[in-house]
């Protein structure tokens, strides 16, 4: 079979032939009585071995040991390839992603393109002050893609820049929510809590309702940083959870400050006073924690709450019963 045959049949140009032939990949077996290469079905079953170990990403060098070497083992160059396989596709994954928040940005020209990868470069800098003005620039001197500062702030530990970062989401549109409620789903309990704590200073109904899926997290912190955000919306479901934190002395002063908030009507006092009442029982041995329900009912109105204090002012723990008296004579005097 001639040359022009064998690129016809195998897809391989005439040119490409000749250079495997230069590299003594594969020679033609004969030559016609002109002078014309002649490739035999074995030459072209060769061809078909080159093309399938060139898409594996094997060199036209490496191909040639494969098929010339009989001690030419393939799995530590296989095993190479993977590496470097996966490397080129994080990479351009990388690529696809920068792309795609500019494309989010909608730059109006070069110039934009430019402030908002000097923006994305900076939120990954090293430095912590680089990655603060850049967040605290996302608003108004360039807008940053949303999607990019949840990156960020999902990944931030320094509280100087997650605070920045949570500041620029606030203000960045409807679509951060969403993007944060991915957080919500990470395995990593740092990463949900930074998720939830975002998702706190942002308004609307959707973050509100992530903030109450957050309520049932494993971690016990970051049920209490989405019960503390959820008492400042006044959503009583927070109520458990921060009764929880009270008991176990956890940002206890934040959650009785929330459940005085949530405590906006007689019926809600009183549920949420029951609710501290309850925990009575089971820390009788604790006196700390008694101490700390007690304080807690200060801020909570209504008849169950004074009932219960009057009860606590004859406490045998001797600290909390003074506590209690105190507390029903600055109630008294009100």
């Amino acid at each position: 079979m001639l040359i022009g045959e064998v690129s016809r049949r195998s897809g391989v140009s005439a040119r490409m032939l000749r250079h495997y032939e230069s590299l003594g990949l594969v020679r033609p077996s004969d030559r016609t009585g002109s002078g014309y290469r002649e490739y035999s079905a074995e030459d072209i079953r060769r061809i078909f071995h080159i093309e399938s170990l060139r898409s594996l990403g094997l060199s036209l060098r490496e191909i040639g040991r494969a098929l010339d070497d009989p001690g030419f083992t393939p799995a530590a160059l296989v095993g190479d390839l993977v590496r470097q396989t996966r490397e080129r596709i994080a990479a351009e994954t990388e690529l696809l992603t920068r792309l795609r928040r500019i494309d989010a940005a909608d730059p109006a020209d070069w110039q934009d393109v430019l402030q908002v990868v000097a923006l994305l470069q900076a939120l990954g800098s090293q430095s912590a002050a680089a990655r603060q003005r850049a967040a605290l620039s996302s608003v108004d001197v360039v807008p940053a893609p949303v999607e990019a500062l949840v990156e960020a702030a999902l990944g931030e530990t320094d509280p100087h820049v997650a605070g920045a970062l949570r500041w620029a989401l606030a203000r960045s549109g409807d679509s951060g929510p969403a993007l944060l409620a991915e957080g919500l789903a990470s395995p990593v309990a740092a990463v949900r809590a930074r998720a939830v704590q975002c998702l706190a200073v942002m308004p609307g109904g959707e973050a509100t309702t992530h903030l109450r899926e957050a309520l049932t997290d494993p971690d016990a912190g970051v049920r209490g940083h989405a019960a503390l955000a959820l008492g400042t919306r006044g959503v009583a479901e927070a109520v458990p959870v921060l009764v929880d934190m009270i008991v176990a002395g956890r940002n206890d002063t934040d959650a009785a400050d929330a459940l005085s908030t949530l405590a906006n009507g007689t019926a809600t006092a009183d549920r949420i006073a029951a609710g501290l009442v309850d925990r009575l029982p089971h820390t009788t041995a604790d006196a700390p924690a008694r101490g700390r329900l007690t304080q807690a009912l200060a801020g909570i109105p209504g008849t169950t709450a004074a009932r219960a204090l009057v009860e606590l002012s004859h406490d045998e723990d001797r600290a909390v019963a003074l506590t209690a008296a105190y507390l029903l004579e600055l109630r008294a005097g009100r």
